[in-house]
């Protein structure tokens, strides 16, 4: 990397997938997948825009398909759009020809609304299977970002050594809006904005110290509320303030990484 930390601000755009690959189809949990696409998207971009840093989107091919408009302003805006899944669906529940065939469809969605091939995956549920490196690989991704073995130091994965594998870009539940900010089923969630920022920006120093990459996991209809955007605004200009940092894309930082 040619900075001394990389930053990069990454959401899931899941909107309505995310409920439905649970079963979550009625009226309420489908109006919050909504909003993500209807509100909380739009206060993201807008808020990129505001300090003209770039992020990537990673998208189910479903979402494409019900948002492309979204999707075309997401380009447009110089963001990179990665791979999600088709249906928001876990590999780990799927045999390997509907593994193959998720990855085929969702390549298909996104590459008929934006004209461009993705080269990066995330996992719809933060987990592969034991043929999913071996489908990015004969896919020809670049990098996935499902894994959790470094914190701010990307790696390589596939091979035991990990010469012939693909860039992994390590996540964290730690660096999540969604633990921190939703209920969940065992009650937790709602933290107040100002104590996920004390976690985060903590990290981020840790990351800074480190001279690593940072990267944060964030869904618009989870970051998109008002109090949370503003959080983020927060955390972007304390960032700022430190000397040799870069915000990139995804795809910007796997290139950087491989260049050294």
């Amino acid at each position: 990397m040619n900075s001394r930390c990389t930053v990069l601000l990454t959401f899931d755009f899941d909107a309505e997938s995310s409920k439905e690959a649970k079963g979550q189809t009625s009226p309420t949990p489908i109006s919050r997948g909504q909003y993500g696409a209807n509100v909380g998207i739009h206060r993201v971009l807008k808020l990129l825009a505001k300090h003209q840093i770039p992020a990537t989107f990673f998208v189910p091919g479903i979402t494409a398909e019900r948002y492309p408009e979204i999707l075309k302003k997401i380009q447009n805006e110089g963001h990179e759009i990665g791979h999600h899944g088709y249906t928001h669906i876990s590999p780990v529940k799927l045999s390997y020809e509907e593994e193959k065939e998720q990855l085929e469809k969702g390549l298909n969605a996104l590459k008929i609304i934006t004209g461009k091939r993705p080269i990066g995956y995330r996992s719809p549920a933060w987990d592969l299977s034991p043929h999913s490196i071996e489908l990015f690989k004969a896919y020809d991704f670049e990098y996935e970002s499902s894994l959790m073995g470094d914190d701010f130091r990307l790696y390589c994965v596939g091979t035991e050594d990990g010469s012939e594998g693909i860039v992994e870009i390590p996540v964290s539940w730690l660096l999540d809006d969604f633990v921190h900010f939703s209920v969940l089923e065992n009650g937790t969630g709602f933290s107040t904005p100002s104590a996920v920022f004390e976690i985060w920006s903590s990290e981020f120093e840790g990351a800074y110290e480190e001279e690593g990459v940072f990267c944060l996991t964030m869904h618009p209809q989870v970051i998109g509320s008002y109090h949370r955007i503003q959080m983020l605004d927060k955390l972007i200009q304390f960032m700022k303030k430190h000397n040799d940092v870069q915000f990139m894309t995804c795809a910007q930082a796997v290139a950087a990484w491989k260049s050294q």
